[in-house]
């Protein structure tokens, strides 16, 4: 039984070759930001999926360090066309292009490295997404829902001539098609494809795939349940209210979504398959205590159980921690890992506003002229005859649909009333995702091996500076040291 979980382990790694990523770059590539960006554009949940259960954990605890010194270069040139050009040495010169095409504009992509929110690009604490009502997406669409969204992506190594290959297609608001490949000489049979198909209810979300790679077959679902599924529900009842306009006792302890499911998978040519399963609890972003997600897998053939936990700390801080245990050989693992946020220096906040801000002295001087007349200018208007703004009127917004909270307690919202003070207050919000410098990752397992990576941004250049030192061996404990530099226009 241990071997047979041992060769479904080695198919699973195999069939999630892409959804693991081969990208030899560390930090969020331009590509992956794009892509990341096309799913947003055309409201499609990364998140609810069983592939991405450990996604939070994972970024804290299994962040890679860069090796050797690496460039890379990338442009969004039109509002559906991307390329990257990448640059590394790594014993030997290598390097790759990139090209990537979306039916949908992408025009809300940042895609100046010197803009782009550094928590939009690095931070590894994400919050779910609230999910959306599959029902009424399809509403308003032509062709009875049916829509035409895509994107293709291509990628070539140089000098190895690996090619990689990327095509989704959405083609209504509950189902996406995926079909990937990858050409190498090192491969069996010179290559390899894999195709999904991706069913995304809202309240749950179905994944088959097939590989060619051993002939696997997989399939893969994952249910929600508690939090924000109860609005999914077309026949949902009112939610008693008390006193205070809240919702009853009951309602008031859900604070997060559960999640569980499970996947199967099975090689037709060498006969041999695996299954895990899988649960998490998440808070939500409208969750007023600390962010948390907790999950636990489990591998039957192979007897192994996983937990972990991850935390937001605070604004600057994040933190996440992992344990694992095998049932047949008592084995047990076990690693921690933290995210620090670095926030700008003070001088160079000062710097930004003495350059925004340009004080005149209250006593203009005389001009050139009048010095020769020795005579002062005239004075100035007073300062009850010069034009004065007026007072900033208050603008109600047009009359929008009711939110959620509003419907289940049986009122209006309030009015949302906007004024020049309010717009100068979102213009502060803003500021505040851009306050960040930099970020330090590491993390530390039972084996004594640390990785630290830190990554952040000068002037127009995003950099990652990261290495993995191993404490059992002090004479030489840096085991990999590399740099990456990236920029986008």
């Amino acid at each position: 039984m241990i071997s047979t979980g041992l060769k479904s382990e080695k198919l699973k790694s195999l069939a999630y070759y892409w959804l693991a990523g081969q990208a030899s770059a560390t930090m969020r590539e331009f590509m992956d930001y794009i892509q990341s960006v096309f799913y947003a554009a055309t409201g499609w949940n990364r998140d609810n999926s069983y592939s991405s259960l450990n996604a939070t954990s994972d970024a804290l605890l299994n962040f890679p360090t860069p090796r050797g010194l690496r460039l890379t270069l990338s442009s969004l040139a039109t509002s559906q066309f991307a390329t990257s050009y990448q640059l590394g040495t790594v014993g030997v010169v290598d390097g790759s292009v990139s090209y990537l095409y979306s039916t949908v504009p992408l025009n809300n992509a940042i895609a100046q490295s010197a803009k782009i929110p550094l928590p939009d690009l690095l931070r590894s604490y994400r919050p779910l997404a609230e999910l959306p009502r599959r029902s009424e997406e399809g509403e308003g669409q032509p062709e009875g829902g049916l829509i035409k969204d895509g994107l293709a992506y291509g990628r070539l190594y140089l000098p190895a001539s690996m090619l990689e290959a990327l095509v989704v297609r959405r083609v209504s608001p509950t189902l996406q098609f995926q079909l990937s490949a990858v050409s190498d000489q090192k491969l069996r049979n010179g290559g390899t494809m894999l195709g999904m198909v991706q069913y995304d209810k809202g309240r749950y979300a179905v994944e088959g795939l097939a590989s060619t790679d051993g002939g696997l077959l997989g399939l893969r679902g994952l249910y929600n349940f508690g939090g924000d599924t109860a609005h999914l529900d077309a026949q949902a009842q009112p939610v008693a209210t008390n006193g205070n306009g809240t919702g009853n006792g009951e309602r008031e302890r859900i604070f997060g979504r559960f999640s569980t499911g499970a996947e199967l998978y099975y090689g037709t040519l060498n006969k041999s398959g695996g299954m895990s399963v899988g649960t998490r609890f998440a808070t939500l972003p409208t969750h007023k205590g600390t962010p948390l997600t907790a999950t636990m897998t489990v591998n039957p053939l192979m007897g192994t159980i996983s937990w972990s936990y991850a935390v937001m700390a605070g604004s600057h801080c994040s933190l996440a921690s992992r344990m694992d245990f095998n049932v047949y050989s008592y084995e047990s693992d076990w690693a921690v890992g933290m995210e620090l946020w670095r926030k700008k220096t003070a001088w160079s906040t000062n710097q930004e506003l003495e350059d925004l801000s340009t004080p005149t002295d209250a006593t203009p001087e005389a001009n050139f002229q009048e010095k020769i007349e020795w005579k002062l200018d005239d004075p100035p208007l007073p300062l009850d005859t010069a034009e004065t703004s007026p007072p900033p009127e208050l603008v109600v917004q047009p009359k929008k649909e009711r939110s959620f909270q509003a419907k289940m307690e049986w009122r209006l919202d309030e009015p949302d009333v906007v004024s020049i003070a309010s717009a100068t207050n979102e213009d502060e919000d803003e500021d505040k995702d851009d306050q960040y410098s930099g970020v330090l990752k590491a993390r530390l397992d039972q084996h004594l091996r640390v990785g630290l990576l830190w990554e952040g941004r000068v002037k127009s250049l995003l950099f990652s500076l990261g290495s993995n030192i191993d404490l059992r061996r002090l004479d030489s404990p840096f085991r990999t040291l590399g740099l990456e530099v990236q920029f986008s226009s």
